[in-house]
């Protein structure tokens, strides 16, 4: 089965990007495939290079780019919700004169809802995590 994900929470403030983090490692183990990661709201955070755990908890960016490097997974934070909350690439930095850019690239890219449609309409289930 072919799966899509919405992650609408930033990791250590709500449950749901550990319970995706756990359905994606869970559904490449079982030889299902995850067509893309839709990072909406405030799940963009999940790809913000500078998001820092305490020492000893899980880094929730570094987990999601490790499973996308090895699993060839597109990750795509929603630009609107990205720009909104900091989380921005090197070319929306430029664009906007900011002095730095920290969302995770080239694991992470920005792009708008028109990727979360695609990803409807090539995956046989979409599973939201969050509200």
């Amino acid at each position: 089965m072919k799966f899509s994900l919405i992650v609408l929470g930033a990791p250590g403030t709500h449950q749901c990007t550990q319970t995706a983090l756990a359905f994606a490692k869970a559904a490449v183990a079982a030889q299902h495939s995850i067509y893309r990661i839709f990072f909406y709201h405030d799940g963009v955070h999940n790809g913000s290079t500078l998001t820092t755990p305490p020492q000893g908890e899980v880094n929730y960016p570094s987990e999601w780019h490790e499973l996308a490097k090895e699993n060839n997974i597109d990750l795509v934070a929603c630009i609107a919700s990205a720009l909104r909350r900091g989380v921005i690439n090197r070319e929306e930095a430029d664009r906007f004169e900011k002095p730095t850019a920290n969302l995770d690239e080239p694991a992470f890219d920005l792009s708008g809802l028109g990727l979360l449609v695609d990803a409807t309409e090539n995956s046989d289930r979409i599973i939201t995590f969050g509200n």
